[in-house]
């Protein structure tokens, strides 16, 4: 099995397989092996599998691709050899035709430190010497060894893994203390179970002499047996030992004396196992020394199970810091107000249920003095839905800034969102063009529940169900057509995402449209006043339940111009508004 393993750029060890035909790394999802810098392309390299021959091909990446300091001709095969070193912006790797893995194991594989294979010709034999069971925790240990030679080795433990934070900290500091309490010890090993994909990975090998430091094979055989049964092991000689399970990979490594014991987590769990071998036929372990080895195995399961759940505090908090980061910058996207337009009023309110947000909202003045008014609904939740209203926020701007007609705006829209990159992505959108000077609105509809245009004569729905075409990104033919609707001093129209009339009470009843209408005719006109009254009403309906989806609400109408004052004191009311909550 051939790997490019990671020297530099990235976590140290970390193993690609590349024994396919053909393994392409890159940027792109779509490639075998993703890569994360940002500087790496999109597709970068391929490695080719012919036989026993490899060979690497640059596919015309920006930054280029390195063999051994030299820089690749694109789309000009390259044979590799093993030791190659191969250089890809930031990320170094060493090309390895036989590289460390458990038998039986396809994933890749992470490794503490180099690891070695050890071959010894001198013949030994014998039988399991003894076991201890470990499942049950401290309480079944036997009391042979001496309590201080356990609370010896605990506190050697404890004291070595100090302020050990990380999985990757703490098993080298175990293999250590492992050292200090069997001198006799040659090389020490953590296998541990993937959370994920339940396979096995070995996560740190360590010798004592460096220079005994080579490649190195692990065996299922011990390992599965210890895991399946709880026990700890301890054999004199398991290249020949006949209580095991004859296995080529034993044989191979002349193991003079092993010991291995399970670490158990919670609820009898098995993590993995901890192995410590002996390569001098002189120095063996005996039954004391796995009796210590096996209660000083609770206390490294415990201290590892406290690593990987720092790790997963850690990352969530990191992710937590990124959200935020993502949150603001998604704010950063909305309006900072509403828009100041004289005989206007407008009212606007979104909250997302999640820290990012699929609704969107924007008020985007138009040269020739007219105001495009736009809401929309992203299929999807979180970073994705969050990322497919950056790109409508930039692609609704340029849009508008070059055509004139909304209905061709939407249509440019739709191609742009057919594109196969968003492929499973739609957006239901409604936009809104006000022209002040005639009093007219030009509406044009995605998909999007119809606008709601409030007056003195009553409630009603600006478009039929007839009237909206086909959300955006569904298919590139979509035809949109353009509504006019004429506002009168009076005159409100409310635009709403389906958080509002999907909100759900308790008893899992929905808000509905029916009740915003009838909401709409209750009280006063003015949009500030019609747009809290439809947040607060939400808010009675839903109570205590927690908010499932986004809520986005704008409002907006022609008030008497004598009478409407400056856009500074609907402000005021909506900053009043906002203190309310």
């Amino acid at each position: 099995m051939a790997v490019l393993r990671i020297l530099e750029g990235a976590e140290p060890n970390t193993f690609f397989n590349v024994t396919r035909k053909k393994t392409t790394l890159g940027r792109n999802p779509e490639c075998d092996i993703m890569l994360d810098p940002v500087d790496i392309s999109r597709k970068h390299v391929t490695v080719h599998h012919d036989g026993e021959v490899y060979s690497i091909e640059d596919l015309g990446s920006r930054n280029g691709t390195f063999v051994n300091s030299r820089r690749l001709e694109p789309h000009v095969p390259h044979r590799l050899v093993e030791g190659d070193i191969v250089k890809m912006c930031k990320l170094v790797f060493v090309f390895e035709s036989e590289p460390f893995a458990m038998e039986g194991q396809e994933s890749p594989t992470k490794m503490g430190v180099d690891s070695q294979v050890i071959i010894d010709d001198r013949p030994a034999g014998s039988t399991i010497m003894k076991k201890v069971n470990v499942s049950a925790g401290y309480a079944d240990l036997t009391p042979g060894i001496r309590p201080e030679e356990k609370l010896r080795a605990l506190m050697e433990i404890s004291r070595s893994l100090g302020r050990a934070m990380t999985e990757a900290e703490v098993l080298p500091k175990i293999i250590e203390s492992l050292f200090g309490i069997f001198p006799q010890a040659d090389r020490g090993m953590v296998v541990l179970r993937d959370r994920e994909s339940g396979k096995l990975v070995p996560k740190a090998i360590r010798h004592r002499r460096e220079e005994d430091s080579e490649m190195v094979r692990l065996t299922r055989t011990v390992i599965d047996e210890v895991m399946q049964t709880g026990e700890a092991i301890l054999s004199a000689d398991a290249s020949s030992d006949p209580g095991l399970p004859v296995s080529d990979s034993i044989v191979e490594l002349k193991i003079r004396s092993m010991m291995c014991a399970p670490l158990i987590g919670p609820e009898s769990s098995p993590l993995g196992v901890i192995q410590i071998d002996a390569l001098n036929p002189y120095n063996r372990f005996s039954d004391g020394d796995l009796e210590l080895l096996a209660g000083v195995a609770c206390q490294i399961a415990i201290a590892i199970e406290n690593a990987q759940f720092r790790e997963v505090v850690m990352r969530e908090r990191a992710l937590e810091l990124q959200l935020k980061v993502a949150h603001d910058i998604q704010k950063g996207f909305l309006p900072a107000g509403p828009p100041e337009l004289e005989g206007y009023s407008f009212f606007d309110y979104y909250q997302p249920a999640n820290i990012l947000g699929g609704d969107y909202f924007d008020y985007i003045p138009l040269e020739d003095g007219r105001m495009a008014v736009v809401l929309a609904d992203v299929s999807g939740k979180g970073i994705p839905a969050a990322l497919l209203v950056a790109k409508l926020n930039s692609e609704i701007r340029y849009c508008l800034a070059g055509l004139r007609e909304p209905a061709e705006v939407m249509r440019r829209l739709n191609r742009v969102f057919c594109e196969s990159r968003w492929e499973s992505q739609f957006i239901t959108m409604v936009l809104a063009v006000l022209d002040p000077e005639k009093h007219e609105v030009v509406l044009t509809n995605a998909g999007h529940m119809s606008p709601i245009l409030r007056n003195e004569r009553g409630v009603r729905d600006v478009l039929s169900l007839d009237d909206g075409g086909l959300p955006l990104g569904v298919t590139e033919d979509a035809e949109y057509e353009e509504h006019r609707v004429a506002l009168a001093v009076g005159d409100h129209l409310v635009l709403f995402s389906d958080g509002i009339t999907e909100a759900m009470n308790s008893e899992g009843a929905l808000y509905d449209k029916s009740r915003l209408q009838e909401i709409l005719r209750i009280g006063s006109t003015g949009a500030t006043k019609l747009g809290w009254r439809i947040i607060d009403d939400v808010k009675r309906f839903a109570g205590n339940q927690t908010q499932s989806d986004d809520i986005c609400l704008t409002c907006f109408g022609r008030v008497d111009e004598t009478a409407s004052g400056s856009t500074t004191r609907n402000r005021k009311e909506k900053a009043r508004g906002e203190e309310k909550k």
